[in-house]
This record gives structure tokens, sequence and C-alpha cells, in this order.
């Protein structure tokens, strides 16, 4: 099963400010994958957060990768910069759904290797030095993570639908899944993977149930 898996910093504190934090914790996604095999289909790395779309091959993985990957990027950035032992670089464990591997998967990768063009980092998303976009661009892909085949075709025009707009609708569909992990598919698809995964599809109201009065009773 894919998933979109995402982290911040805490209190949304930069992770990366120079080229070298990129290029630190790419080394460290490699060897993260080198130890714990899950397949990388998509990735963006953000100034206080990152994006990866990761497809398992076992349940139980996906935990291991994250777990290897947070604990030594923490480790390796308190160390070059002497800040061993302060506070949390992360603000939590991280988020993550499920995607079917349709139309949606396609809208996840395309939100995700967009995401330094809509914040206005570059002119064209694939100028972004530090995201699966460019990594494919370049052959090649010399110290960069390994790029896994997608588990649909990608689109021949993928690099003009990357720098299109996306619609509002398409970009909520990722944001609503980032907030509350439900899946994101076709209505079947997200309710056998809800049960699969253990996760409601239909959250409960929030505080105490409404007495019943002698009407509803009978």
């Amino acid at each position: 099963m894919v998933y979109h898996v995402l982290n911040r910093g805490c209190g949304r504190m930069k992770l990366f400010s120079r080229d070298g934090d990129y290029a630190a914790f790419e080394r460290a996604l490699t060897e993260a994958l080198a130890r714990t095999p899950v397949r990388l289909l998509s990735y963006c790395l953000m100034p206080n957060h990152w994006h990866l779309v990761l497809w398992p091959r076992e349940d139980g993985e996906l935990s291991r990768l994250m777990y290897w990957l947070t604990m030594t990027h923490t480790a390796r950035w308190r160390h070059a910069r002497k800040l061993v032992g302060l506070g949390p670089l992360y603000q939590g464990r991280f988020r993550s759904f499920a995607v079917e591997t349709d139309r949606h998967f396609l809208t996840v990768c395309r939100y995700v290797e967009r995401n330094a063009l809509r914040a206005g980092l570059v002119q064209r998303a694939e100028e972004w030095r530090w995201s699966s976009l460019n990594a494919r661009a370049q052959q090649p892909q010399v110290d960069r993570p390994p790029l896994e085949a997608w588990p649909v075709p990608q689109p021949r025009e993928w690099l003009d639908l990357v720098n299109q707009p996306q619609s509002d609708a398409e970009a909520e569909q990722v944001r609503s899944r980032i907030k509350t992990g439900r899946p994101l598919g076709t209505p079947q698809w997200q309710r056998r993977t809800a049960e699969q995964l253990g996760i409601e599809l239909d959250p409960r109201p929030r505080g105490r149930p409404k007495r019943r009065g002698k009407r509803d009773q009978k």
C-alpha cells in the first residue's frame, strides 16, 4: 500500500537553512532506504517540513524506516549545530495516509512535487533541487535518494501537469488527509482500506453524548 508521509519542524522551525542541510537529509534518507527497503516514489524537502511518497513491501516497514530516519536526522542536525540535548526537532510523530494507486496517486505526487513552486521558491517546479522532480531530470542520479518505478504509468506530460496550477479541490483532498490520516481514493477503496487499517472514516462528534429524553426512549 502506498503512503504519503509528512513531518514538520517543531513550532514550524526551519529544518533546512542551507544546501548542506538538505543534502544531509537526502543522505540520511538514502541510508534509511538501504536499511529498510521501502520504495521511494516521490519527495520534496521544504525549509520547515518534508513530503515523502513511500511504498512499503511488508507490514511494519514504514514505521521502522521513519523511526530510524527521524532519529538519525535529529541526532546529526543537533551535532552539526552543537545543540545536543536540547528540545525536540520535529513536532511529533510523522503523519501519513494511504493512497489508492490510481488517479488519486497522481494527485498526491503532483501536490508533493509542485510544493516549492506553490510556495514561490522557484519559477518552475523542476528547478527546486531538493525534490524527486529535479532528481529524475538528473541522469545519472548521483548522490540522490533512489527513486523507484511508480505503480501507475507516469503521464507523458507530467512536467507540464506539475507546473500547472492545482485546483483548490485537489489540494484540499491532500491537506484534509494530512490532518485526519484517512485514506485517499474511491469511496469503496477508502472504506475497505479504513477497515483494514483500523481508521474511522466518520469521526465521532466531540463532547458528551446527548441524554435521551422520555420521547426518545419510547
